[in-house]
């Protein structure tokens, strides 16, 4: 766990040991409030964000550290045309642990290939958000006991919803659950991902209509439309508003059905499901805040490392408008094969 890029590169146990951690915190946060005493945590959110920004930032002041950063990119050198790496590399000198979220995919990836201190990726475009999932998982093991054996829907933006991805890419670590992939055919699921469910057995169906599978389902994880992710603005005028969840349609649920969302949340939630309990999405976002204080009392008091050097890039091999390697030509041309597809090591995309 030297850097937390994407939840797929842990393994079952290193997520169960990081889940015993969050439940001890959850149960005695008192006892964890020198941890991390005099290390210090960068925030670096070129993104709007309140719950990631936030939680982080209260976790590290919960566990004894300290914080700086930016939440705005505008107020730092990135304005004057300074490089990503360049930008690591110097905070990476001042920190013991980088968080950054960014619009760019693939950067927290790229990050890590300068950095002395381990780099948390806290959403990268529409591409990845890992540690939302140790919030989604926290959630649902501390409120269900288990993550395995469950039918989960997953409903909306699934195109371009990095917590989605994300989440999807956790469950493959889990057993016997059966996925409702539920969106308009415009925002279904990227291809490499429905490839990668294929090939670690991981059955779904894929749906247009949400209130047919929600009797089936023990999670809903609703998501937003982002209006932010599309390129298209007739695109979103075409998706957005398409589910909305209500008292009445969670009428045909299980009684103990989790509603789950990342949040913020526009109008794919009513205000009325809000005091239903199976409602569980401000509880998710403060268990969110416990996951990442059980990641960062790891992470933050790692010895520093410096990192191999990498080749210079002579450009962006990947075509993705919205990858990394299109605005820092240095990064070198990484390449992974997801099944047999080459794709970009940044960003997941098939070359």
């Amino acid at each position: 766990m030297r850097h937390l890029i994407d939840f797929g590169d842990l393994t079952r146990r290193e997520w169960d040991q990081l889940y015993a951690r969050a439940d001890k915190i959850i149960d005695a946060p008192e006892k964890f409030i020198d941890v991390c005493r005099g290390k210090v945590m960068a925030s670096l959110f070129y993104e709007p964000s309140t719950r990631t920004n936030f939680s982080f930032q209260t976790a590290m002041l919960r566990l004894g550290g300290s914080v700086f950063g930016f939440a705005d990119p505008r107020s730092s050198s990135v304005a004057k045309g300074e490089t990503l790496k360049d930008t690591i590399k110097m905070v990476s000198g001042y920190a013991d642990v980088i968080v950054m979220r960014t619009p760019w995919e693939g950067a927290a990836r790229a990050a890590s290939l300068y950095s002395d201190v381990p780099v948390v990726n806290a959403g990268d475009g529409g591409h990845m958000h890992p540690t939302q999932t140790t919030a989604d998982l926290t959630t649902i093991t501390r409120l269900r006991g288990s993550v395995d054996g469950l039918s989960i829907g997953l409903c909306g933006d699934l195109k371009y919803g990095r917590t989605v991805h994300s989440l999807i890419k956790a469950l493959a670590k889990f057993r016997d659950i059966r996925f409702f992939l539920i969106a308009p055919r415009d925002l279904a699921i990227p291809d490499y991902l429905r490839q990668f469910m294929r090939e670690n057995g991981m059955p779904f169906v894929e749906v247009t209509g949400l209130e047919p599978v929600i009797p089936q389902l023990d999670v809903l994880y609703m998501t937003r439309i982002q209006r932010e992710r599309f390129v298209d603005p007739l695109e979103y005028e075409r998706n957005k508003g398409i589910y909305v969840l209500t008292r009445r349609k969670l009428d045909r649920a299980k009684e103990n059905l989790l509603v789950m969302h990342p949040l913020p949340r526009v109008d794919e939630i009513a205000v009325d499901v809000d005091d239903d309990p199976r409602a569980v999405y401000f509880q998710q976002a403060r268990f969110g805040m416990f996951a990442r204080m059980a990641l960062l009392s790891d992470l933050a008091n790692q010895p520093r490392m410096s990192p191999d050097p990498v080749e210079i890039g002579k450009g962006p091999l990947c075509r993705n408008p919205n990858c990394i390697t299109q605005t820092e030509h240095y990064l070198p041309p990484l390449i992974k094969y997801n099944g047999g597809t080459k794709c970009c090591a940044f960003c997941d995309s098939p070359l």
